[in-house]
């Protein structure tokens, strides 16, 4: 194998390893979906609470969200770091 080549596959690894470290948004998409709909549903059950419920799923989404961004941290570090 020739150097262009091995450069050529190094590169394309580097692009799919971002990739997959990018699938760890996936599941941070799916549970501020999940948080909506039941902060929605809680609200409309009782809106005396909507506040408190609003509250808490904020926070919720902000720790959910915090995941997405540890992973995209990690998709940027290995395209430009390493």
């Amino acid at each position: 194998m020739n150097e262009v080549a091995a450069e050529a596959i190094k590169e394309g690894l580097k692009y799919l390893a971002a990739g997959l470290a990018m699938v760890g948004t996936l599941g941070a998409g799916l549970g501020i979906g999940i948080l909506g709909s039941g902060a929605v549903q809680g609200i409309a059950r009782n809106p005396d609470v909507a506040g408190d419920i609003q509250i808490n799923m904020i926070l919720a989404i902000a720790f959910a969200e915090a995941v997405a961004i540890y992973a995209l941290v990690v998709a940027l570090v290995l395209l430009f770091v390493a």
